[in-house]
């Protein structure tokens, strides 16, 4: 099999969004799993509207969730001298025409066909003009296309598509100004690239035709196509940001791993069986482009939160303890002071969905002067509360190795001497070390607190009922 070459090519008008991050991981997949190359291309001719604060979010996007690139960042922006040649290539073999149609004209003569029932196409007046006329008004390039026959290929997802050439218009390859339009530098960089698959949204299926013919006109070989379906949202409308975020960078803010979203992302469209859950060498050993759907993806927030839940409980403690820092230092929390994080985040991963409900759960860890939560403090708290404290600090002083088993140990020995059940001194004591009831088991958490800092805490408790009498 000769060496695939794929690229993603987004423009820098803004944050790198889902449906991109999408297409980017499915050329990214194919090009792994086929051993190929993967190229990054930042199409920047519109240079009014391409920022390099749109160039940076991207890239930053692509390196979070690990899609990396084996050649590139190449800019488009660099290569107009290379497009200007390939301009004048088909100026002189007659591929290509200049056209001095002002804009008026053209208007005119679009709603003129309109009127009449035909297509609003150029009409051809400057097809034929003998091309030694020299004129010094403002023109165009355009592409001089066959207007008879049939232009068709098959795309690997959605199959044969064709079009008729005479509905296809004499494209406009380079404008007024000098500069060259998206459908020329696109095929131009392609081409010379030596992409051999283009993996790309399907609202680029109409300019596929024009592209095609400028290859041929090029003698270029035509690349595969495969045109990926769109992402809708909840109500079958094009995914946008009134449906929630859609910047891939908004999602690690709102404390998602890369893992999830890469797995939720290839699942929008593509589908193994009934498995869900996928690592990235899982996806590259699995993934096939011929199995993308050719129906469009509809985002559900829940399943994603679903993933996240499970790639945080399956996490490793350790990467996810650094991934929660920037969370915590949100809240003004240091956690280098205090309990060993790696220790929290192992008692946080069992409920967190994601890093900002872990870095939530996780604050009672670093400050102890929290207010009670005054529902559990009526459910739970009574007048003899504050001698089950002080017995547990006791009986917890004299442990030797303070960890679950000890822990649990002086539990169970309380709940006999007392004739107690479990939860009439572990919800207590969970109030005294947390703040209410909702909270991580009660014996990791004093072990990963300590046995000085739970006693404290449980002194404090106690000093507070006795006060509120």
């Amino acid at each position: 099999m000769s060496h695939v070459r794929l690229r993603f090519a987004p423009s820098p008008t803004g944050y790198l969004h889902v449906g991109g991050a999408r297409t980017a991981l499915f050329n990214w997949l194919l090009a792994r799993k086929q051993k190929g190359t993967f190229i990054l291309r930042i199409e920047d001719t519109d240079v009014v509207r391409s920022t390099q604060e749109s160039v940076d979010a991207i890239l930053q996007g692509m390196e979070w969730l690990g899609l990396d690139w084996d050649e590139g960042p190449f800019y488009q922006s660099d290569r107009f001298t290379v497009y200007k040649e390939f301009v004048q290539k088909l100026l002189d073999s007659g591929k290509a025409y200049k056209c001095y149609c002002s804009a008026e004209e053209l208007e005119a003569k679009r709603e003129a066909a309109l009127k009449e029932g035909r297509k609003p196409k150029y009409d051809g007046t400057c097809r034929n003009l003998s091309a030694g006329a020299a004129d010094d008004r403002p023109y165009v390039v355009r592409f001089r296309a066959p207007q008879e026959g049939v232009t068709a290929f098959d795309d690997l997802i959605k199959g044969r598509i064709s079009f008729n050439n005479d509905e296809l218009d004499d494209l406009i390859i380079q404008r007024s100004d000098g500069t060259p339009t998206y459908n020329f530098v696109v095929v131009i960089d392609d081409a010379t690239m030596g992409i051999t698959t283009v993996i790309r949204g399907d609202d680029h299926v109409n300019n596929t035709p024009r592209q095609i013919l400028l290859y041929e006109a090029l003698g270029y070989s035509v690349p595969a196509f495969a045109h990926v379906p769109m992402i809708l949202g909840a109500d079958k409308t094009r995914l946008s940001k009134r449906h929630g975020a859609t910047s891939v960078m908004a999602y690690r803010d709102m404390g998602f791993l890369p893992e999830a979203l890469v797995n939720y992302l290839v699942r929008l469209g593509w589908s193994h069986g009934d498995e869900e859950i996928f690592s990235k060498e899982d996806l590259i050993e699995k993934f096939n482009i011929e199995q993308v759907g050719r129906s469009a993806g509809v985002f559900n927030p829940d399943k994603l939160l679903w993933l996240n839940a499970h790639y945080i409980k399956t996490g490793d403690a350790v990467r996810l303890s650094e991934l929660l820092k920037p969370f915590m230092a949100e809240k003004g929390i240091d956690a280098g002071t205090g309990p060993d994080l790696v220790q929290v985040v192992k008692t946080l991963q069992e409920r967190a969905r994601t890093l900002v409900e872990m870095a939530e759960g996780a604050v009672f860890y670093y400050q102890r002067d929290f207010a009670y939560e005054e529902k559990a403090v009526d459910k739970f708290l009574t007048a003899d509360t504050p001698s089950l404290y002080r017995l547990l600090i006791e009986k917890l002083s004299s442990l030797a190795s303070f960890d679950h088993d000890g822990i649990e140990s002086i539990f169970k020995g309380i709940c006999e001497e007392k004739g107690l059940k479990l939860g009439q001194v572990a919800q207590p004591a969970r109030i005294a070390l947390c703040g209410g009831t909702a909270a991580p088991g009660i014996y990791e958490v004093m072990a990963v607190l300590g046995k000085e800092e739970t006693c404290l805490r449980l002194e404090r408790a106690a000093a507070f009922v006795e006060k509120k009498g």
